[in-house]
């Protein structure tokens, strides 16, 4: 019979507690952005945001970020872009390993200034430390908001 020692434990102890850390902020992060609530997604964004999505030159919401009020602003900044009442998201798979979290689904949404629609997968990753998130990764069908945003 296989006996862990005190050591092993809790270091699983320590990982699952660091896992539900992250699984209870990043929920709180998509309540959030389903509710708009861009003051409480500025206080779940760290002073600094490791931000990494790919540049759009004419989607103006897409673009780099570095602070939390910038992160933040970016869900004010979709909707001024795009039909609030046309916008759809689901998450397929949420993962969570440590500080780490991973979303992955679908997203779809029409353009306000072209009325065309652009929809596809996206897969998210964002790192939580000390209960806010210091990196986001978002990767989405850019050729399709392109092309949607395109006249």
């Amino acid at each position: 019979m296989p006996v862990k020692s005190n050591a092993t434990t809790e270091s699983s102890a320590t990982a699952s507690s660091v896992a539900n850390a992250t699984r209870a902020v990043v929920q709180e992060f998509l309540a959030a952005r389903l509710a708009g609530d861009t003051e409480r997604l500025v206080v779940l964004f760290a002073d600094e945001v490791d931000w990494m999505l790919a540049e759009n030159p004419v989607a103006p919401w897409i673009r780099p970020r570095s602070t939390a009020a910038e992160c933040a602003a970016q869900f004010t900044e979709l909707m001024a872009y795009t039909v609030p009442e046309d916008a759809r998201a689901s998450v397929d798979t949420f993962l969570v390993d440590g500080p780490h979290a991973v979303l992955m689904g679908h997203v779809a949404g029409t353009v306000r200034a072209t009325g065309k629609s652009f929809a596809g997968p996206f897969a998210l990753h964002l790192t939580v430390e000390n209960g806010r998130i210091t990196r986001h990764r978002l990767y989405e069908n850019s050729l399709s908001i392109a092309e949607a945003c395109a006249p």
